[in-house]
């Protein structure tokens, strides 16, 4: 057995792991967002203390202590992640701002399973998509410094992005308007695993070899990682400096985030990291393994604490300013007339009445959240690293012990109404001839994923097979048209004698990927 370790109700913790007692009648001291980052300052020149120092600057003037959570709000949060306070299983983190600082914050669970490591407000987690703000940030970094434009088009600084015959902008591709498809699906039908060791320059070697898109830039949106990853080698190129480097400098320094980097090396050692993990039956967990050495889209690397300062960003600007951040919530507008849900790289929503802007992330067994209510200048931050942690839920329900008389009551569904409707006839699947079925069988390649894919038929089955994926079987939908495996859907074409020659695959976030019938490469 653990021993079980109690937690006081009062403590609050801060940044950097500095634990304050927050007593019911006393509340705790918060430094003002200036006079925090400068404590880790001093605290370094502390040493040489004897050392004759030039006169000190005013020291700026504290602003007024925000008041922490109540007791019963920390039990309410404590409640919300009881499931993971468990040092035998994964966990999570959370921390809360007010005003632009840190309130709260908190660790449930273990950071690594392997040697309990116990999850804390200062664990470094891979927080997957919520990375796409801060490369979305850069760019408006380097447009305010008028070295490029969210106009500019994307040929205009990566010279081998393909010629579509379209304009598409930096803009459409933080906007996952650009039509281009999304990295990781377009990597799965390649037959890659996405706990494989995936590089930027894989990445890029991808996207040199698409011919088409999934839609006209600017028409839709569609979530596409391809894009962010793009916008990170405009980072590079157009600075000159490494995409970590470039944000240490401007943005993680500056706003006192030191346990954040980008983390394009998958075999660089990181101290106080967690790992992921999926549950593997009851009481059990597995490795969720991730190799990313990729940036932009992902693999960002930070805690609680950090993102709260990167909050404060949102509310008090230090590294950006308030015209930058107008734009960057800037919801995309679509030539249909329809506006996304979407800015530059921050959703843009509601919650019970009230407006949130932030993020999520999912990959391998990590799930983060980030969200933010602007006008009640509260934020909630959550991480977490198993598979199954709904880190969503979790912000919500964190943000309701601090909102939940401010927002609007919730929609209980009653199960009433929403009769049947009236439509055609389902039309039945086809059930081809053995003979009929044998026209589809042969080999298809695809010259933008460089692989191929075998369709075989199989005691009475159509079975598509490829050398990295368990085979699949294909059903039919209507005639020519086929569902299953990796590729989704697949749409058989035939030439002008009938015969199969072909078909386009996709579905979700890869559509119309032409795959061509060609001789069997074994010969």
């Amino acid at each position: 057995m653990f021993p079980r370790i109690k937690r006081d109700p009062h403590r609050l913790t801060f940044g950097h792991g500095i634990r304050i007692m927050h007593r019911p009648n006393r509340p705790p001291t918060v430094l003002s967002r200036a006079g925090s980052l400068l404590l880790g300052a001093i605290l370094l020149l502390l040493p040489g203390a004897l050392v004759a120092q030039a006169p000190a600057s005013p020291s700026p003037v504290p602003a007024p202590a925000l008041p922490g959570p109540t007791a019963a709000q920390i039990a309410s949060i404590d409640s919300i992640f009881a499931e993971w306070d468990d040092p035998r299983a994964p966990g999570a983190a959370v921390a809360v701002t007010r005003d632009g600082r840190l309130i709260y914050s908190q660790g449930y669970g273990s950071a690594q399973l392997e040697h309990l490591i116990p999850v804390t407000p200062v664990t470094v987690f891979h927080v997957a998509s919520v990375s796409k703000q801060f490369t979305t940030f850069a760019i408006a970094l380097l447009a305010r410094d008028g070295l490029l434009s969210w106009d500019d088009e994307v040929g205009d600084h990566i010279e081998e992005f393909p010629d579509f015959d379209r304009s598409i902008t930096l803009r459409h591709l933080a906007t996952h308007t650009s039509g281009v498809r999304d990295q990781w699906e377009l990597l799965r039908m390649a037959g890659w695993r996405l706990d494989d060791v995936i590089t930027r320059d894989q990445i890029l070697r991808l996207m040199a070899r698409q011919q088409e898109l999934n839609f006209e830039p600017g028409s839709a949106y569609l979530y596409s990682n391809m894009g962010y990853s793009l916008l990170a080698e405009v980072v590079e190129r157009v600075s000159g400096q490494g995409f970590d480097e470039f944000l240490q400098e401007r943005v993680f320094r500056p706003l006192g985030m030191h346990r954040t980097h980008v983390h394009s090396d998958h075999q660089m050692v990181v101290p106080g990291r967690a790992y992921s993990y999926a549950p593997a039956g009851e009481g059990h967990w597995r490795k969720a393994v991730l190799s990313y050495a990729n940036q932009g889209a992902t693999s960002l690397f930070t805690t609680v604490e950090d993102l709260a300062r990167w909050i404060g960003e949102f509310e008090e600007p230090l590294v950006g300013d308030p015209e930058l951040w107008a734009e960057m919530r800037e919801r995309a507008p679509l030539t249909t007339g329809d506006t996304a849900n979407y800015a530059l790289g921050l959703q843009i929503g509601s919650y019970r009445g009230l407006r949130t802007i932030g993020h999520g992330g999912a990959d391998a067994g990590f799930r983060t959240n980030v969200m933010h209510f602007p006008d009640e200048r509260i934020g909630v931050v959550v991480f977490g690293n198993a598979s199954n942690f709904n880190a969503a839920g979790s912000a919500r329900a964190v943000a309701e012990v601090f909102l939940d008389a401010q927002m609007e009551p919730r929609v209980v569904a009653t199960g009433q109404g929403g009769g049947a409707q009236e439509g055609g006839d389902i039309a039945e699947p086809p059930t081809p001839s053995p003979a009929q079925l044998a026209e589809y069988e042969g080999t298809y390649y695809s010259v933008e994923l460089d692989s191929w894919y075998r369709v075989r038929l199989v005691d009475g089955e159509l079975q598509l097979a490829h050398p990295r994926h368990p085979d699949a079987t294909l059903r039919f939908i209507e005639d020519d048209r086929l569902q299953g495996g990796t590729l989704r859907t697949l749409e058989f074409s035939r030439d002008t004698t009938g015969a199969i020659d072909g078909f386009r695959a996709g579905g979700g976030r890869v559509l119309n990927l032409r795959f061509e019938r060609i001789a069997d490469p074994a010969g």
